[in-house]
């Protein structure tokens, strides 16, 4: 049987695959569809914070967010209450681009989740967020129990 994690890849190269053949006609690429829902959820989000919510290093955040600030889709403002803490905002062009990242995204788990029934894409759902739960979990501690 493969493992869980080989399958949650596939799944996961696969619809970064799916996002950059729907995205090629845009700056953004796939990987910036996670950054653009959290800040756009969750405006003000500071680096650090944004780094744990979508589960990637601080350097590929600073990395990322420079290249979306650069192309005008965030902005990014030093705390007033912390003068070493950055916090992110979207602009105006990241929230014009939202519903097309949103659409892809929806568009994505339709497709693959078309021959389940509703009760079993509900099922599989809630299977998967009990186990990113326990996956963030860990992650939180340093992968350590």
């Amino acid at each position: 049987m493969p493992t869980i994690l080989r399958q949650i890849n596939i799944i996961s190269r696969s619809a970064a695959q799916f996002r950059s053949a729907n995205m090629k006609n845009s700056e953004l690429g796939a990987c910036h569809h996670s950054y653009i829902l959290a800040i756009c959820r969750h405006p003000g989000i500071s680096g650090e914070e944004l780094a744990r919510h979508i589960c990637v290093n601080k350097s590929n955040v600073a990395r990322n967010l420079s290249y979306l600030e650069e192309k005008g889709y965030v902005r990014r403002e030093q705390s007033g209450k912390d003068k070493r803490v950055t916090l992110c905002y979207p602009t105006e062009k990241m929230l014009e681009a939202l519903p097309e990242v949103k659409r892809i995204s929806e568009e994505w788990t339709r497709k693959i989740t078309e021959e389940l029934s509703a009760e079993e894409a509900e099922q599989f759902a809630a299977i998967l967020d009990k186990v990113a739960k326990k996956a963030r979990e860990f992650a939180e501690r340093g992968g350590k129990e």
